[in-house]
C-alpha cells in the first residue's frame, strides 16, 4: 500500500514539474483561475458536487475566453 501511495506522489510531482516547463498563456491562466472561482461559486450557491463541477466547467469556459482577449 506504501508504495502505491508513494508512487502515485512520484508521479504526481514529475507532471507537476513538467507543467512549468513553459510560461502558461493568458488563456490559460483564465481557465485555471475561472474554474477555481466558478466551482467556489457553484457550491455556494448549490451545496453540492453538480453545482461544484457545473461551475467550475462554466468558469474554466467563462476564463479561457477572457484570456484569449488579453
Amino acid at each position: 500500500m506504501k508504495t502505491k501511495i508513494l508512487t502515485s506522489i512520484a508521479v504526481a510531482g514529475l507532471l507537476t514539474l513538467g507543467g512549468c516547463a513553459t510560461s502558461p498563456t493568458n488563456a490559460q491562466i483564465g481557465t485555471g483561475a475561472g474554474a477555481v472561482l466558478g466551482g467556489v461559486a457553484g457550491n455556494a450557491l448549490f451545496g453540492n458536487t453538480v453545482g461544484t463541477v457545473g461551475g467550475a466547467a462554466a468558469g474554466a469556459l467563462i476564463g479561457n475566453e477572457v484570456g484569449k482577449r488579453k
